[in-house]
């Protein structure tokens, strides 16, 4: 996978869970999350999937192959920041919360995978 590939797929994947967030399918409470407990989405992290997924497909389209990498790489840095962080505090500056510790893992996985294909993938 190059990191065009990993943008759009990423980048639809955000966008898909950021729509789904505000509709109410993903939260606000885990009480109306299809994922129960699970993985549930408040606002802020609704706002922050859908303008991360949109700017991850306008990346993928936009940009060269070297702003491509740059960018996954951004990618790399913050769900690896957000996947550390949520294991320290379970507010992400009072912007979205990260009390459930499957959305820490998800976002290092997401990281790892990231950075594997902004640095070892040519």
């Amino acid at each position: 996978m190059n990191p065009k590939q990993f943008l759009i797929l990423v980048g639809a994947v955000l966008l898909l869970i950021g729509v789904l967030g505000f509709v109410g399918v993903l939260g606000p409470t885990a009480a109306q999350s299809i994922f129960g407990s699970s993985w549930w989405f408040d606002t802020g992290e609704n706002v922050a999937h859908t303008v991360l997924g949109l700017v991850a497909l306008g990346g993928a389209f936009a940009l060269d192959s070297k702003m491509q990498r740059t960018l996954t790489m951004v990618y790399a840095v913050v769900t690896l920041f957000f996947g550390v962080y949520g294991f320290v505090s379970s507010s992400a500056f009072g912007l979205a919360n990260l009390e459930n510790p499957m959305d820490n893992i998800l976002h290092l996985g997401v990281g790892v995978w990231a950075a594997y294909v902004a640095w070892f993938r040519k």
